[in-house]
């Protein structure tokens, strides 16, 4: 429901004074706005929907908010390909931080969405000459190799990454996605392991650690996978596509008869979580 919507909708409910209305529809924009970036929700459209109107008549109450709210709402712009909006933004935040590399960055973003990747990758080299560390440039640079479909460059460059922020569990995750669309599953499985290393309670990465040794096949890799996936089972009794990771490998089994009894049933007993 759009925020105007919801205004007249309250007003019939809560017969409140207009400035009284008005306050509570502001309070609830800006604390919804506020969980989502706590929470790292993308829910791109109703971010554009709710903070559209929020900037637009409640600005000045905002205080420095403002600053955090329009680069939320730019970069949901430009998942929205909103780039009015994401211009204004852009704008506003130029005349507030002449200069920052963080805006800069914002600024490379649109242009990557307007695939003026040329132009993206000059803004971001600039940034890395004032500061080689910015990790945040080098990742939207490999953003472009993936957007032009250069993916070996782009699994060249994420290594060289890595080599210099081996902690990054974001970059070791997409460096896994870039393998598997390569057809390279030792190496992706190598990634996902530095990842189950570091956070051996995520379930996902058990499961797609599982996955991907069952696209490899033979016997020990499908051992693993029956493993890995009811691990994930373990972990997270809701995961289906872990489930359904163990309905394969038990027909897998039985029918080119490479799982052992032992691991059925085991997997049989690791099914029965999902029913507790």
């Amino acid at each position: 429901m759009g925020y105007c919507v919801l205004k007249h909708a309250i007003f019939f409910i809560m017969p409140l004074p207009l400035t009284d209305l008005l306050q509570y529809v502001f309070t609830e924009m800006r604390d919804k706005l506020r969980k989502w970036r706590e929470d790292n929700h993308r829910n791109s459209e109703q971010i554009v929907d709710v903070a559209e109107e929020l900037i637009n008549e409640h600005a000045s109450k905002l205080g420095d908010d403002i600053w955090i709210i329009y680069e939320q709402v730019m970069i949901a712009a430009l998942d929205c390909s909103r780039d009015d909006l994401a211009w204004t933004c852009l704008q506003e935040l130029k005349k507030q931080f002449p200069g920052s590399q963080r805006v800069k960055r914002l600024g490379g973003m649109r242009l990557e969405a307007l695939e003026k990747y040329e132009e993206a990758g000059k803004q971001y080299d600039s940034i890395l000459q004032e500061d080689p560390t910015n990790t945040a440039a080098r990742k939207r640079k490999i953003s472009i190799l993936k957007a032009q479909g250069k993916n070996t460059d782009a699994i060249r460059e994420l290594n060289e990454y890595l080599e210099l922020f081996v902690g990054d569990q974001e970059a070791w995750h997409e460096l896994s996605d870039l393998y598997i669309n390569e057809h390279d599953y030792g190496k992706a499985a190598f990634c996902l392991e530095e990842l189950m290393m570091t956070n051996p309670h995520n379930h996902l990465y058990c499961e797609q650690y599982a996955e991907v040794k069952y696209t490899q096949g033979g016997l020990e890799n499908l051992e693993l996978s029956r493993k890995y996936f009811a691990q994930a089972l373990k972990l997270n009794n809701r995961n289906m596509r872990a489930l359904f990771g163990l309905y394969m490998l038990a027909g897998r089994g039985t029918k080119e008869n490479k799982c052992s009894v032992k691991a059925v049933e085991e997997m049989l007993e690791s099914m029965q979580i999902t029913m507790s």
